[in-house]
This record gives structure tokens, sequence and C-alpha cells, in this order.
């Protein structure tokens, strides 16, 4: 290994620690270590594989990375207690964006990653060995061929509008669960389409700040309406 990739590694475990502070994360040595192996196992099967459109190292550390450690924050204050157990489904996780972050961060939530594309369900599978995350699950299936997974929180990241995830995914969402959709801007026709239907609502809209990341971003929160069920 050279002196210019340690560097680099260093690098980049120095702006990680930075960003677990800025995102009020605790994360040990082993969670840190588990995060930047993801990332260097990413990089390499991508080049195979082709997981993400994204291959730069420094924009995969902040705009997967940090893109997904943003959310850890936000869905562990609407699980409440820390330590209490959790069903989370990551649909349409592509290479376990956020999921494998979630599961890496939140040893005690149960993960799944849902994805149709099997090259990308099997190296969030490699990912669950590798990485030692006996809490990780991959699923190569449409979100809505499976059978309802009572969830706590269903979450995607640029996986469709709000009204389709709602009606592909909302199924997995247990009574007293979220439907969770990471987006950019705030899109509001697709709040709108998501209203008109009826049976799904924006419970909240949560800004996001995202370390080391100028664009915006937010976590779109939606419940089931009353009555629908």
């Amino acid at each position: 290994m050279s002196a210019h990739t340690d560097t680099a590694g260093a690098d980049m475990a120095g702006r990680l620690s930075r960003a677990c502070e800025q995102l009020g994360l605790e994360a040990d040595a082993a969670a840190l270590a588990k995060l930047l192996n993801y990332l260097a196992q990413m990089q390499r099967w991508n080049r195979t594989y082709n997981l993400t459109a994204i291959r730069d190292p420094q924009q995969m550390l902040i705009q997967h990375l940090f893109d997904s450690m943003a959310a850890v924050g936000p869905f562990s204050e609407a699980l409440g207690a820390s330590e209490m157990p959790a069903k989370v489904y990551d649909v349409g996780s592509g290479g376990g964006l956020p999921g494998v972050v979630l599961a890496i961060m939140r040893p005690h939530w149960s993960v799944t990653c849902v994805d149709a594309v099997e090259k990308k369900t099997a190296f969030v599978r490699q990912m669950s060995g590798v990485l030692a995350l006996p809490n990780l699950q991959a699923c190569h299936a449409r979100i809505e061929t499976l059978a309802p997974a009572d969830c706590n929180i269903v979450t995607s990241r640029a996986f469709a509008s709000l009204d389709d995830f709602a009606q592909l995914a909302g199924r997995h969402v247990r009574n007293d669960g979220t439907l969770v959709a990471m987006k950019g801007k705030v899109p509001e026709d697709e709040i709108q389409a998501l209203h008109a239907r009826g049976e799904w609502q924006v419970d909240h809209i949560q800004p996001l700040r995202v370390p080391e990341l100028q664009a915006e971003r937010c976590l779109i929160w939606m419940r089931r309406s009353q009555g629908t069920l």
C-alpha cells in the first residue's frame, strides 16, 4: 500500500469521525471501520457490477455514507428508546443505501434491503458476511410481491414517487409504523398526488443537514390516514 493510499484512508477516517460528531452520532472504532470497509467494498464491486453511478470515492463518502448516516438520528428518535429492537425495510436499496449504514450504526435493528436487481442484493448479502452484520438481510424481490412484513419503518432513497412508494411498500408498515422517503428538495407535486389518493398523508417533513453536502435533503414522514388500515 502506498503512502498516498494511507493518507487518503486516514483522511476519509477523519472526515467520517467529524461527520458522526456533526450528526450527533456515537460510533465506536468497530463501526467506523465497518463503514470504511463498506465504502471500499462498494468501490471494488462497482467496477464489475455497476452498483452506483457515483464512481469517485470522495463523492461516495459524502453522497452515499454521509447522506445515509444523516437518517440514523431521526430514525432512532422516531423509534424511541435507542436500544429497542426494531424492524426496518429499505426498499429499492441498490447497493444497500441506507440499509447497510443503518445496520452498522444500529446493530439491534433488524434491517432488510429489498431490491429487484439480483446483483445488488448479492452485494448486500456479501456485506452482511464481510462486515459481520447478523442483523442485515437482503431480499431479491419486487416489494409488492412480498408478504406484509409488519415493519416499524419502511424507507427508501430515490426509489419512486411518494404515491408509488406508499402504494407498493405501504402494506409492510405496521399500524403504528411509518413510511419515510429520503428526498432532495421537498417534492410538492408528489405530496399533492399522495394526499389526493387519501390512504397515506405526510405527517411531517424533516430537513436534513448532510455533512460536506451543499444540496438540500429532507425526510418525508408518512402515516396512514385515519380510518384506512
